[in-house]
């Protein structure tokens, strides 16, 4: 958090590990449905039966799922253009998770399709398929999960959840 805004407050309560960025990011959006509404949110969702057409979703686990992305400023309710009923918009926080939502595309390209196996690509405004995703150091030298480390805060100054 960059301490503009209070901490969320994590669905059930508690944090699965309260220091962790990736454990509560998953807390909070780490279920099928959610991830998947994220996904369709960035392609043109904004109706609820948007959602529901697209993803096959039953109402009441969608109403459950938007209500918490609203709750915690991932999406934004608003009433359409049309004045006719509420839409979902993304956040900044919800547009955001972008590189988290191409990151999983990739991994998914490279590791769940066969060779040649069709699938959707993602790609830029000139037609061109988006390439991978690569994390850099300042010095822009590729990172890996052998040349990078978690530094954990210190137990005895890490606030409670």
């Amino acid at each position: 958090m960059t301490g503009e805004q209070p901490a969320p407050t994590p669905p059930g309560g508690r944090w699965t590990d309260s220091t962790c960025p990736v454990a509560r990011t998953v807390d909070l959006i780490g279920d099928r449905w959610t991830l998947l509404i994220i996904r369709d949110a960035m392609d043109g969702a904004r109706a609820f039966t948007d959602f529901q057409e697209r993803l096959g979703v039953a109402r009441n686990i969608l109403s459950v799922r938007l209500r918490r992305l609203v709750e915690h400023g991932i999406l934004a309710r608003r009433t359409a253009p049309s004045g006719k009923r509420q839409e979902y918009v993304l956040t900044e926080a919800g547009r955001n998770l972008f590189a988290t939502v191409v990151a999983l595309r990739q991994w998914g390209e490279r590791h769940l399709f066969a060779p040649h196996e069709p699938h959707s690509v993602l790609v830029d405004e000139r037609g061109a398929i988006v390439p991978e995703l690569q994390p850099r150091d300042a010095a822009g030298t590729a990172l890996t999960v052998e040349s990078t480390g978690v530094r954990k805060p210190d137990a005895a100054a890490s606030p409670r959840t």
